[in-house]
């Protein structure tokens, strides 16, 4: 069983909320620290909603000691990842057991040594480690909610690529993922927590493969101008899978593998693509 009895997460976005409501379900205690000024959020009745600096290690510390944390999660977009580096401060002087960080996304162990565009992420890891603080990173591939951005499609258009878009990406829907995450962290013991990395995949496929699943076309693309560019470049190197490993460039087998982690949700039926979309 869990020896995890409080936590805080970490900004209140599209999954940060979901993660929120999941937890505060298991009737665990949970606060919600935001940005001072930010937009109200809507959060379950009894869940505290603490507006700090998260620039400012030491208030955000004031914040943990006083709600006695346990466990510390950020749920930071990509573009804010780098602000995770005073919560990490901040958890250290706060004595929090356990830090998950903002991953739920593409595989990023190894991205700093490469110089891949995702070390940002594996940075926080690499200074987690280097404060002793224990983290769980979670690696969800694409967000199932995120394809029709991210191809830029449209009931009756085309699935937009670039490039060839034939590399397997692993999808999970924001619910798996927020159920998941409160499950692990009130049910697993440390040591399956513990500097682990969690490969979740809630369904599989390639960005190609997507235009027989909506029923329509491919049409390939220079770019979008946006950050899906960006996306989809890093999708054909591997990492869209959560099983990538970059320094080997490889699939990764057995508790390294795309989707392993599932199986701490015992039970779970996990959603796929056509579920989600109804197709």
């Amino acid at each position: 069983m869990s020896v995890y009895k409080s936590f805080a997460v970490v900004g209140g976005g599209k999954l940060g909320l979901p993660i929120l409501n999941a937890l505060a379900a298991k009737g665990v205690s949970v606060i919600l620290l935001s940005r001072p000024g930010s937009t109200t959020k809507t959060v379950p009745s009894g869940v505290p909603v603490v507006e700090v600096d998260s620039s400012d290690a030491a208030a955000v510390a004031a914040v943990f000691k006083e709600h006695k944390i346990d466990v510390a999660l950020a749920t930071l977009g990509a573009a804010a990842s780098a602000a995770q580096k005073p919560l990490v401060d901040a958890a250290k002087l706060a004595g929090v057991k356990l830090f998950v960080p903002s991953e739920y996304g593409f595989a990023t162990d190894g991205s700093a040594e490469t110089g891949s565009i995702l070390a940002n992420k594996d940075e926080i890891a690499v200074q987690l480690k280097s404060v002793g603080i224990p983290s769980t990173r979670i690696y969800t591939g694409m967000f199932a909610e995120s394809i029709p951005w991210i191809v830029d499609y449209s009931e009756g258009s085309k699935i937009k690529i670039v490039g060839k878009g034939d590399t397997p990406v692993s999808v999970t829907s924001i619910p798996d993922i927020a159920g998941f995450v409160a499950h692990v962290l009130t049910t697993a013991p440390p040591s399956e927590l513990e500097d682990r990395i969690l490969r979740l995949e809630g369904d599989r496929t390639t960005l190609s493969g997507l235009a027989a699943l909506f029923n329509t076309s491919i049409e390939h693309v220079d770019g979008f101008g946006d950050a899906r560019t960006l996306l989809q470049n890093v999708m054909a190197t591997g990492a869209g899978s959560t099983g990538w490993d970059g320094l080997k460039k490889a699939e990764g087998t057995g508790s390294n593998a795309a989707g392993s982690a599932n199986a701490l949700w015992p039970g779970h039926q996990w959603q796929s693509i056509k579920e989600i979309y109804k197709l």
